[in-house]
């Protein structure tokens, strides 16, 4: 089955209803991933749930979780911050992880650091109850040429 993204995205768009995309994603589904605006910056939430865990003795998040919450929030803030018609790719993901991530929800927000016309540069930083005491951190480069070119 294939799913015209760019046509999911329009339409979220034109709704303002970024929760529309996530729900035909069946990663971010199973993220529980939910997306939001606070301030005009949108804000991806990972709602806790006990599959998200990597290590039960602390318990802490798993990293790849935690990973994927940060790149999605880059694509999410490039697909509904810019006027780009192209699915973003990732071209590196440079991640820190700075504490463990507790067993409770998370969020994360993005900066849009540099765009030009083929690459996007997005900063990324995923917290949980206190946002100046951040659990990780990403620098992610998008590649959003058209590929026709």
């Amino acid at each position: 089955m294939s799913v015209d993204i760019a046509a999911l995205v329009a339409a979220a768009r034109a709704a303002d209803d970024p929760q529309a995309l996530v729900a035909a994603i069946p990663y971010a589904r199973f993220l529980g991933l939910e997306v939001g605006r606070e301030d005009s910056v949108i804000v991806l939430t990972m709602r806790f749930s006990e599959h998200l865990i990597g290590d039960a003795t602390i318990p802490a998040l798993h990293g790849g979780t935690l990973a994927a919450l940060l790149e999605s929030t880059a694509i999410f803030a490039v697909l509904f911050d810019s006027e780009r018609a192209v699915l973003p790719k990732t071209i590196t993901l440079t991640i820190d992880y700075l504490r463990s991530g507790r067993g409770v929800d998370t969020k994360c927000r993005a900066r849009i650091v540099r765009q030009g016309r083929r690459v996007v540069v997005v900063a990324t930083e995923a917290f949980q109850e206190d946002a100046s005491k951040p659990v990780a951190t990403a620098i992610v480069h998008l590649l959003v040429a058209d590929e026709e070119r």
